[in-house]
């Protein structure tokens, strides 16, 4: 039975705030877990005014203290924004305060536009670079503290928060490979090189005390509603918020609309297009063709769902939807 998780972007619709965004996040995280999801990850953008999870970490704590048993965690933090030993200080917190619940996934992109990585890191010029050295020693703080060991995460030391490499091109599935490591592809935004970077992760994988054998996590956009035309109208918030990224105009998550005739050029929706291409997008029906042909093509260890749906009950029932159909492929 592959897993099935969610990857929450906790959304400010238009006409909302940060903190219904968050609220929206934990009813969304609940009903998850009464659901059968596996995990919850949440993911780190900065200077996105449609995106509210800029401090990761502080929303994690938020969803975990507010669930029991699924796994929350970082899909993912942008650990060229941070230094090592502050990550390891967090997620080793986090571990203490919900022991075998948290993940920490970890990317190298800055989330954000190049000003805004400017400004949270000072130097461009160096940090993206030492990101495999950066994994490495982020590894070592939760390591158990060696005898006269000057410098510990804590808490962090000894703790086990499981990381993983993410990615949307062949670098982190290499590195991912070398280190041992899971790794989770972003083919829900970018999956040009997806079957490239799964073979080349699977291929090269070499066995860590982390994990024994490969195992790739793929991402897909999933808008279901009870009929096609429904599901159509709710992915045009999306459609519409990528457009407007694109040209550099970022915003809340704009609602749906009956048709993206006029708002986009033909350019702008080939670019759309591709970009979004693992999208399932329709009834019930639909949506389990689809997903049942991207698990053939792709025989991940595990899907992560998300969906920017501006209407929280839709999204509710989009990701309801996404829960039966998964029982019902694992059921036969």
């Amino acid at each position: 039975m592959i897993p099935f998780s969610v990857l929450d972007l906790a959304p400010i619709p238009r006409g909302s705030d940060a903190a219904q965004a968050f609220r929206n996040t934990l009813d969304l995280a609940q009903h998850a877990e009464q659901w059968g999801y596996q995990r919850y990850w949440l993911a780190e953008h900065h200077n996105m005014t449609g995106i509210a999870s800029a401090a990761t970490a502080v929303v994690i704590g938020h969803v975990a203290g507010g669930t029991k048993t699924m796994r929350v965690g970082a899909g993912g933090v942008m650990l060229p924004n941070h230094a090592p030993l502050v990550i390891a200080e967090q997620f080793g917190t986090l571990a203490s305060l919900y022991p075998g619940r948290i993940d920490l996934g970890l990317g190298r992109a800055p989330g954000t536009d190049m000003m805004t990585a400017r400004a949270l890191r000072r130097d461009l010029a160096t940090n993206a670079d030492m990101f495999p050295q950066d994994v490495v020693e982020l590894q070592m703080y939760f390591q158990p503290a060696e005898p006269g060991q000057k410098i510990r995460a804590v808490p962090g030391a000894g703790l086990d928060v499981p990381i993983w490499l993410l990615g949307s091109s062949l670098f982190s599935a290499q590195l991912a490979a070398a280190l041992g490591l899971p790794f989770a592809f972003a083919s829900h935004f970018a999956p040009e090189q997806m079957s490239a970077a799964l073979e080349l992760y699977r291929s090269q994988f070499k066995p860590s005390e982390q994990l024994d054998r490969p195992y790739a996590m793929v991402g897909v956009n999933v808008f279901a509603a009870e009929t096609d035309a429904e599901a159509q109208r709710l992915f045009t918030s999306a459609q519409q918020q990528f457009v407007n990224l694109r040209r550099g105009e970022p915003g809340p998550l704009p609602p749906p609309v009956d048709t993206m005739e006029g708002r986009w050029s033909a350019m702008e929706k080939a670019g759309v297009e591709r970009a979004l291409a693992c999208s399932m997008v329709g009834s019930p029906a639909t949506v389990r063709r689809g997903l049942e042909t991207f698990l053939a093509a792709t025989k991940p260890e595990e899907i992560i769902v998300t969906g920017q749906i501006y209407d929280h009950a839709a999204r509710l029932r989009s990701f309801e939807i996404a829960a039966d159909i998964h029982k019902e492929i694992a059921a036969g």
